[in-house]
């Protein structure tokens, strides 16, 4: 049975954006594209012309405009569209639930999460069990991402490394041809910042670097074993995990990063997810932790 790639759209040129890049990966893994627009009537409200059928044509302009432009650019493309009536919410962690994936459009740079992805997004993005992809659309003077480029993936916690983060990484690099880059941060512990002697120890012993290069590398190994024609290019950093993974993103195509939940019921993006949808210059893959 073919695999989905689902489109969620807007009207904003975000999600034109989305709806290009969900149609090269549909192409690429041999996937159905379907387009859907999740749409709810709300008397009174302005945002377009506070006409209820004036509305509705609007949207359904939307959806024609945009499955014309991805069937034209891909002609061999199986596309469907549909104007889905509910809660955007909802119907999109819905859709992103019978779906490989989920493709949404992002605001781009900004300071305040809500602003920069959308409250509709950010919800979304914490109560769907399935990975989402957030693209934004590319300024005229920015540098766009190479299709080159390497996919970059971030362990954020490489002794636990969650599984369909990695695997969601290795098979991306593993459909574009590209080699993997995995990132790991560690920070010095601060019992060592304290203690000139005890970092004097632990360099005397060959420092800290070798002992989170040894963790990435057997964090890496099954997926290095079930993706064996992937490249993958380790890299370690000490700092802060936002820092040192954006400083590897340049000339990506695409960065994966994890969404753990803390508690039961409670799904949270985490500070490096955060910094990661405001700041990468490629789209960017959430995957949820298992």
């Amino acid at each position: 049975m073919p695999v989905t790639i689902t489109v969620g759209l807007d009207g904003t040129g975000h999600s034109v954006a989305a709806a290009d890049w969900a149609a090269h990966e549909a192409v690429r893994r041999g996937a159905e594209l379907r387009l859907v627009y999740a749409w709810a009537w709300r008397a009174g409200d302005t945002s377009y012309v506070g006409d209820r059928e004036a509305e509705e044509r609007m949207v359904r302009a939307v959806l024609g405009d945009a499955e014309s432009r991805v069937t034209a650019a891909h002609p061999s493309l199986d596309v469907s569209a549909e104007l889905v009536v509910g809660d955007p919410v909802p119907t999109l962690v819905d859709e992103a639930a019978r779906a490989r994936m989920l493709v949404l459009g992002s605001r781009g740079y900004g300071t305040l999460a809500g602003y920069l992805i959308g409250s509709v997004s950010l919800h979304v993005l914490r109560r769907t069990t399935r990975p989402v992809v957030m693209v934004r659309e590319t300024h005229p003077d920015a540098p766009a991402p190479r299709p080159s480029g390497d996919v970059v993936v971030g362990v954020q916690d490489a002794e636990t490394a969650g599984g369909p983060v990695l695997d969601f990484a290795f098979g991306a690099a593993a459909e574009r041809g590209v080699p993997l880059r995995a990132v790991y941060a560690w920070e010095v512990p601060p019992v060592l910042m304290w203690s000139p002697g005890s970092m004097w120890v632990a360099e005397q012993q060959g420092g800290l670097e070798p002992v989170h290069r040894r963790i990435l590398a057997d964090a890496l190994k099954p997926w290095r074993e079930k993706y064996p024609q992937v490249e993958v290019v380790e890299q370690v950093g000490a700092g802060p995990a936002s820092e040192v993974l954006l400083s590897r993103t340049e000339g990506a195509q695409l960065l994966v990063v994890g969404r753990r939940t803390h508690e039961p019921g409670v799904r949270r993006l985490g500070s490096v997810t955060h910094a990661a949808l405001h700041h990468a210059p490629c789209a960017v893959a959430v995957v949820p932790h298992a």
